[in-house]
């Protein structure tokens, strides 16, 4: 199984002219996306370079193609209008990769989007969501999927579904990181670990979907055995995640935090990771996670290890468990 996307969604592109959002169609398309239409308003009625439908509104794009998903490549100034459009329209699932919007404008979407409890955003400034689909032939980037459901920037090739998994375990990744994200997905597939559902969340401070809600999607998902979470510097999300962990977890969760050595005030490429006070550091989200049983990687390039680790020690509890 999966969260949030499969290879039943059909996903449209607001902003499929621009520059970025045409790119990322084509490379959802390739992956195996069901990509089915784009929005620009003043250009409906065209098609774009992979003869995809053009309409002017969000409404019409979904009445046309019982679209279900979204990913936003909209200018700053019109990607909360965007992601209010796409909620009003009945879109279900809403990646907005756009980054730079306005913390005041998030606080409305925010507010607006409490009224449509059946949408999930993720974003904004974030690489999306991806469900791995199984390999079907090639090597590296120049490998085919099928089965998948790809919504975003993010890399596919190096994404390995659990059917395609040589351990026949499979993990979830939430993460504010997105060049984290990759790291830690390209350690998983190194090691033979498939991921079910790989979530950038985004670094921006306000924002859709938050660790302790994903957390909750991949504990009820059967096919999910693990998470893992990376965070970093600011914010209380992460010290939130693992009090939520200790008391509703039954899955192994291993975390990484950035931002070891960030000094205080300072802004650290994300909008949201800046440091305000004693509690935000990387030591003391570490600190606080451990504490609640979280296995913590010392570094980015342990993610993997860590996380085969703790999925070896749950397995084997839950094999002398059942004795």
């Amino acid at each position: 199984m999966s969260i949030l996307v499969d290879c039943n969604d059909k996903v449209i592109c607001q902003g499929i002219t621009g520059t970025a959002g045409a790119l990322h169609t084509k490379g959802c398309l390739e992956y195996g996306t069901r990509m089915v239409g784009g929005v620009t308003p003043g250009k409906g009625g065209q098609r774009d370079p992979n003869d995809l439908p053009i309409f002017d509104t969000v409404a019409e794009a979904v009445a046309a193609t019982d679209a279900t998903a979204t990913m936003i490549f909209v200018p700053p100034p019109f990607a909360a209008d965007a992601m209010l459009e796409a909620a009003d329209a009945g879109i279900r699932v809403i990646c907005t990769i756009s980054e730079g919007l306005p913390t005041q404008d998030m606080i409305r979407v925010k507010a607006v989007l409490g009224g449509y409890p059946q949408v999930r955003l993720i974003g904004p400034n974030c690489p999306g969501v991806i469900t791995p689909g199984r390999r079907v032939s090639g090597e590296g980037a120049s490998a085919t999927f099928a089965g998948g459901c790809k919504i975003g920037i993010m890399p596919g090739y190096i994404h390995m579904a659990k059917e395609d998994a040589s351990t026949s375990r499979a993990v979830g990744v939430i993460s504010r990181s997105g060049t984290l994200t990759y790291e830690a997905v390209w350690q998983l597939t190194a090691l033979g670990i498939g991921q079910t559902t790989c979530v950038g969340i985004g670094g921006d401070p306000v924002r859709g979907l938050g660790f302790q809600e994903l957390l909750c999607m991949f504990e009820h998902d059967r096919e999910t055995d693990g998470v893992v979470m990376i965070g970093e510097i600011g914010g209380s999300d992460e010290t939130e995640a693992g009090t939520w962990i200790q008391q509703h977890m039954s899955k192994p969760v291993v975390a990484f935090i950035a931002g070891r050595t960030a000094p205080p005030g300072k802004q650290m490429g994300h909008a949201g990771a800046i440091i305000g006070g004693r509690d935000d550091t990387a030591e003391a989200k570490i600190k606080a996670l451990r504490k609640c049983g979280v296995s913590v990687a010392d570094s980015p390039a342990t993610i993997g290890e860590t996380m085969a680790r703790a999925l070896l020690t749950n397995q084997t509890a839950v094999a002398a468990g059942s004795r």
